[in-house]
């Protein structure tokens, strides 16, 4: 059996991991790819080999480790490719997505980094520890980029992972644009007030590989949907006081992490290949 040459982009999640997934992977030239809408059939895909190169993506944060070691179970060979985005930043945009979908918890409930007892751990947060796991479950080193380095010049980040791949693209084909809304302060702090009262005092996590567990999250989102966007126009009265995100709270994180994000860098700068644009 042929085996066949594996790119595989496994997050993390918010750092752009959607926009690449609609904007950019699929203009990638002489490779196939996967969406993530297959990711559950990437063995299948494989095994029948019907290219002989393929680019995979799917985002993951907590459940890093358990998804990457089913994937090399039957793809060892694959050259897995990482995003990160400093702690601060990646973790207030965790929270706000924590809040768009119907969370009540409060910043420093949800990440506690001098007790640990929030929702988020501070294992969720050791970057480097993804950097291990890659690197044992897979036979190569993983592409390290960065979210700041998208944001500041994505032509130079699209050359990385087209190099590092061995592919090419069109710059014509590939559309800047973002592929979701923001929702802002306002819109996240009414519907976190709305929290508890729409979905209780525990928010369920449903499995969305499930038919029945897909259902039940679409109706979470429906019922979030339906504040958050007349929130966009709701009185100032109507609005919580203070920050939906203490910037205290953030830099205490930020501090906390600051040796891990070093060490992160530290290995992209020693272990990236140095690659040159197809």
């Amino acid at each position: 059996m042929n085996i066949p040459e594996v790119y595989f982009h496994v997050g993390l999640g918010k750092v752009a991991s959607t926009y690449l997934q609609h904007r950019f992977f699929p203009k990638l030239q002489r490779i196939h790819y996967v969406p993530t809408r297959r990711y559950r059939q990437s063995q299948e895909i494989l095994e029948a080999a019907k290219y002989g190169r393929y680019f995979i993506s799917r985002e993951f944060d907590q459940q890093l480790e358990r998804e990457v070691a089913w994937f090399s179970g039957f793809c060892p060979q694959a050259k897995p490719i990482i995003i990160f985005r400093r702690h601060d930043g990646w973790i207030a945009s965790q929270y706000r997505r924590y809040v768009k979908n119907g969370g009540h918890l409060s910043f420093p409930e949800f990440i506690d980094v001098d007790q640990d007892t929030g929702l988020w751990k501070r294992e969720h947060l050791t970057f480097y520890t993804h950097l291990e796991h890659l690197e044992h479950y897979f036979e190569h080193k993983p592409l390290v980029l960065f979210y700041d380095e998208l944001r500041e010049d994505p032509w130079a980040f699209f050359d990385k992972i087209a190099g590092f791949s061995d592919t090419g693209y069109n710059p014509k084909a590939v559309s800047l644009a973002k592929v979701h809304t923001s929702y802002n302060e306002k819109q996240l702090k009414i519907m976190r007030k709305m929290g508890r009262r729409l979905f209780g005092e525990e928010r369920r996590l449903y499995d969305t590989r499930t038919l029945g567990g897909w259902l039940r999250r679409r109706g979470q989102m429906l019922k979030s949907y339906a504040v958050l966007y007349p929130a966009k126009w709701a009185p100032g009265f109507l609005v919580p006081e203070g920050p939906l995100i203490p910037e205290e709270e953030l830099l205490k994180v930020r501090a906390a992490f600051e040796e891990d994000w070093q060490m992160v860098k530290d290995y992209a700068m020693v272990n990236n290949p140095q690659v040159l644009p197809s």
